[in-house]
């Protein structure tokens, strides 16, 4: 149909079917690929639909999907079948506001009648996705979607076919040379959220792992609270922090439904987070979010002081934001059941620092403490947070470290007998958890500087914060009762607080720069960094993102987030400035 350049996707070393459909419906036609998929001659399947809305879970005739199905809120959702072998992302949202943030070589397109108006624009987006002879099959197509194909390069003329579609077009033009395969060896650096959430995916999709971490075991650093919570952010505007919050906080309760389920596969319980309002000016302006957006209740809903006052155990003056869905886990035994579900693909490295790295014939050789090799594979992830400004190839990278101190108040201690007990997690200006094994946790600050203790002072901020949203005069007294105990962490955070995802920018070879494809990049080395306070619900899908970028598979956020998340964009506004 049309001659762009394409680099076949695969997974296990086995060619994945692309496929775009505009209309989702109510899923028969990707139930019928998913069969066909699975029979013994069906090849790997990754199903692109678009939906305007989603279709109530319980039209949705097979169990196994049904069971993953997200919830009916914009923007894209992945859902991964069969251990990934199939993967479905059902794009929500209108066409010609969808089709411009795919990315993806398409084999075979499923497309069903367009606004006149809107074919031109139409045919050109479909010429843009489609990959060397790709086959479009249309369903009753009017005389301008059929000029606007034929105008977009697409050799257009009907064939018989028995499926339930009026046409089939193919291409007449010879395909380029098919960009080589990715050779799935790598090595992760770190073993934290970001870290295992990158084992867990590459393992996933076939490759063999040697992860290096220098403590002794996962999640010693900013992963090692005993609690985090996940909850999305909300906006009246739809920001790019609330839309990819709210991809990567679905996703991750989808992956964690997959590994077993928070509470049983980890520590933690998605017992829901309450967001209360600062005031009463605030309180107007998220039901105002909530009535600009018109949510799911299972996403978001208002929640009114009365009602939040009975699930406090006590009078609050506000209402706030409920996440019936949201609530807490321990990041460390998150990383323990990903690492874990890696089996023998992945290869540990505990007690092993990487200080250098060095590309020498078409690999990275990770250089430890001793000048020896500890590891080579053509393609190295950093994961390890500001650790990766120590690395010469990453230095320039705008990364911060934020200290946060949490307070754990440990029930069957006399001085902490005061702390709340709550059945979800509470959050304003600080947050505070159910207890867990009887520490309830409480925090976290913001601190601009590097001290590794427990300091007194820093207490005192989070209990005064845990006594203005939790009432009762028990809480009030802990300021002055409660021993000093908790964790201090540092938070690895970019300027504009979002993740950095993707192959990292080579300053050294940046010269003019207008867009982010002009960022020159180190061959095969990417990073997973910036997680800041946030990392439980980023790490999941951030994980996906490089695996797709790694694949040469279709991503599995809009292309204007994934462009967002460039760790190549920081250079870009450099050099933008000085041009």
């Amino acid at each position: 149909m049309l001659l762009p350049e394409a680099a076949q996707v695969t997974t296990a070393n086995e060619p994945r079917r692309v496929v775009l459909d505009t209309d989702f419906a109510d899923g028969a036609r990707f139930l019928a690929a998913w069969a066909r998929a699975a029979s013994p001659a069906g090849a790997p399947l990754h199903y692109l639909a678009v939906a305007p809305q989603l279709p109530d879970a319980e039209r949705i005739a097979d169990a196994r999907l049904r069971d993953q199905w997200p919830l009916n809120v914009p923007g894209f959702h992945r859902i991964v079948l069969d251990d990934g072998r199939v993967t479905l992302d059902l794009l929500v949202g209108a066409l010609d506001a969808v089709l411009p943030q795919i990315e993806a070589r398409v084999d075979d397109f499923r497309i069903f009648s367009c606004a006149p108006a809107f074919a031109p624009a139409f045919a050109r987006g479909l010429a843009k996705l489609a990959a060397p002879g790709a086959t479009l099959h249309a369903h009753a197509p009017d005389e301008p979607l059929v000029w606007a194909l034929t105008a977009a390069g697409f050799a257009c003329h009907a064939i018989a076919d028995t499926r339930d579609v009026g046409a089939v077009y193919r291409s007449r033009k010879p395909p380029p040379p098919a960009a080589p395969r990715p050779e799935r060896r790598a090595i992760v650096i770190g073993a934290g959220l970001a870290g295992s959430s990158a084992c867990h995916r590459l393992c996933a999709n076939g490759w063999e792992v040697t992860l290096i971490e220098r403590h002794a075991r996962p999640a010693q650093e900013a992963s090692g609270n005993l609690a985090g919570i996940f909850m999305p952010l909300l906006s009246k505007d739809d920001n790019i922090p609330t839309r990819l919050s709210r991809a990567a906080y679905l996703f991750a309760l989808r992956e964690w439904r997959r590994l077993g389920g928070v509470g049983k596969a980890f520590d933690g319980a998605d017992c829901g987070v309450l967001q209360l309002a600062r005031d009463a000016a605030h309180a107007k302006v998220q039901r105002d979010v909530l009535a600009a957006w018109d949510y799911p209740p299972a996403y978001a809903r208002w929640l009114a002081a009365d009602d939040a006052g009975r699930l406090l155990g006590g009078g609050t003056p506000h209402g706030g934001w409920l996440f019936e869905q949201g609530g807490w886990a321990r990041p460390a035994s998150l990383c323990d059941a990903m690492l874990d579900a890696c089996g023998e693909r992945l290869r540990r490295l505990f007690h092993a620092r990487a200080l250098e790295l060095r590309r020498i014939d078409g690999e990275w050789h990770v250089i430890g403490a001793d000048g020896l090799t500890i590891a080579r594979a053509p393609t190295v992830i950093l994961a390890n947070g500001t650790g990766a400004v120590d690395i010469a190839q990453a230095a320039r990278l705008p990364l911060s470290a934020l200290r946060g101190q949490v307070t754990h108040l440990a029930l069957d201690d006399p001085g902490s007998r005061g702390a709340p007990r709550l059945p979800l997690v509470v959050c304003r200006e600080a947050y505070v958890t159910p207890a867990a094994n009887g520490i309830v946790c409480a925090g976290a600050t913001y601190d601009n500087d590097d001290d590794p203790h427990l300091r007194a002072a820093s207490q005192l901020e989070n209990l005064t914060r845990l006594a203005e949203i939790v009432p009762g005069d028990d809480v009030a007294a802990l300021a002055a009762s409660a021993p000093l105990a908790g964790r201090v962490g540092f938070r690895c955070a970019a300027p504009d607080r979002l993740p950095l995802c993707g192959a990292l920018p080579d300053h050294g070879a940046a010269g003019r720069l207008e867009r982010l494809r002009d960022v020159p990049r180190h061959p095969g080395l990417y990073g997973l960094l910036g997680y800041a306070s946030r990392g439980l619900i980023w790490a999941p899908l951030m994980a996906e993102l490089l695996v797709s970028q790694l694949e040469n598979a279709p991503p599995p956020l809009e292309a204007g987030l994934v462009a967002a998340l460039d760790p190549g964009r920081f250079l870009l506004k450099e050099r933008r400035r000085s041009q």
